[in-house]
């Protein structure tokens, strides 16, 4: 039974991954330093005490920060060996990034070369990196494919991104029997659709779903939009959103090719649904969704964002046979049934 270390594995995309990978029936080491999440009973994060629940499987976990290479060295030496790591572990706050460039190159970057260099003493040379659609940078063409050219970023966080695919890269080209797979997702949202998990932001929402979210259970007054004077078919911004259990879905797939034998170096993947939907339709579908009335009001544009972007995913459903299933309906009706249940994310009363 193939061994997985997840890195970041508390948070939102890490815990839905890890029961798709509890699901598929490998067994799973997380680690995570907790500083965007919650610490529930038994010595875990609430998310994978959760995901125990749901799963009725074990998630081995460990209180770990990947800047710190004692801590990693020791995960690797007490709790391996690995057949893949699955690297989840980032901050990824597009505005924060520009507020603290040094904070994120330090986590961001220096964080996964410590990840990569415990790797190679340990000989496990498999990996899953949760990049990003920030990569691209701001679209040349539409649909965006893996062609497409990258480092163009509009932000740190988005350049962090960057910067370690392309070491990586490097690594491969330096050692073959190195395998990495980039996971390039556009926009999560939703939850598990038993609502026990999802999405749980530290303060104000940095991302669309989860702050309509806070508007519909009453904890926020109302929605900023920001610009509505973009050529798209409404004003507002289009973005490619993607269900986080079709997401999860994907990296079981990407874990999968990097353990057949006859995969080799490194590959880049777009995970998306191949569609955008603005801004204004979202909100709709989640007014349809939970029954409830999402105020919004229009504010000026924002440095940096762009009118549309959404993905071509023809490379992953060829070669991780890999596609996504779930509707913006199933997105918004399953964010609802999160947010509803726990108006308070995971905090415990």
């Amino acid at each position: 039974m193939p061994r997985i270390l997840v890195t970041g594995g508390a948070g939102y995309v890490g815990s839905h991954t890890v029961i798709e990978l509890i699901n598929y029936k490998f067994e799973v080491v997380a680690v995570d330093n907790m500083v965007n999440a919650i610490m529930g009973g038994k010595g875990k994060p609430e998310s994978l005490a959760r995901v125990e629940k749901l799963t009725g499987g074990v998630v081995d976990f460990e209180q770990v920060d990947i800047l710190n290479e004692n801590e990693l060295e020791q995960v690797f030496a007490n709790k391996g060996p690995f057949d893949c790591v699955i690297h989840f572990a980032a901050l990824k706050a597009v505005g924060e990034s520009c507020k603290l460039p040094l904070r994120y190159y330090r986590n961001n970057v220096i964080g996964s070369i410590n990840l990569l260099e415990a790797m190679s003493r340990h000989n496990c040379k498999n990996i899953v990196f949760s990049s990003s659609a920030t990569v691209y940078g701001p679209p040349q063409y539409l649909p965006i494919d893996e062609k497409h050219p990258i480092g163009s970023c509009t932000n740190p966080y988005g350049k962090t991104k960057f910067m370690i695919e392309e070491i990586m890269h490097d690594m491969c080209l330096a050692d073959p029997e190195w395998k990495a797979i980039m996971l390039r997702y556009f926009n999560p949202v939703g939850s598990h659709p038993s609502g026990e998990i999802g999405e749980d932001p530290c303060g104000i929402p940095n991302n669309l779903m989860p702050y309509i979210s806070q508007v519909a259970v009453g904890k926020r007054p109302c929605l900023q939009v920001y610009g509505n004077d973009y050529e798209t078919k409404d004003g507002t911004g289009v973005r490619d959103y993607i269900h986080v259990m079709d997401l999860a879905e994907g990296h079981v797939a990407a874990v999968r090719k990097s353990l057949d034998k006859d995969f080799q170096g490194w590959t880049a993947y777009n995970l998306g649904t191949g569609q955008g939907n603005s801004v204004l339709e979202v909100v709709s579908a989640y007014e349809k969704a939970s029954e409830k009335n999402v105020p919004y009001e229009f504010m000026p544009r924002r440095g940096g964002d762009i009118a549309s972007s959404f993905a071509d995913c023809s490379r992953a459903e060829k070669e991780l046979n890999w596609k996504a299933k779930k509707s913006i309906h199933d997105m918004c009706a399953d964010a609802w049934r999160w947010q509803s249940n726990n108006p308070n994310g995971f905090q415990i009363p």
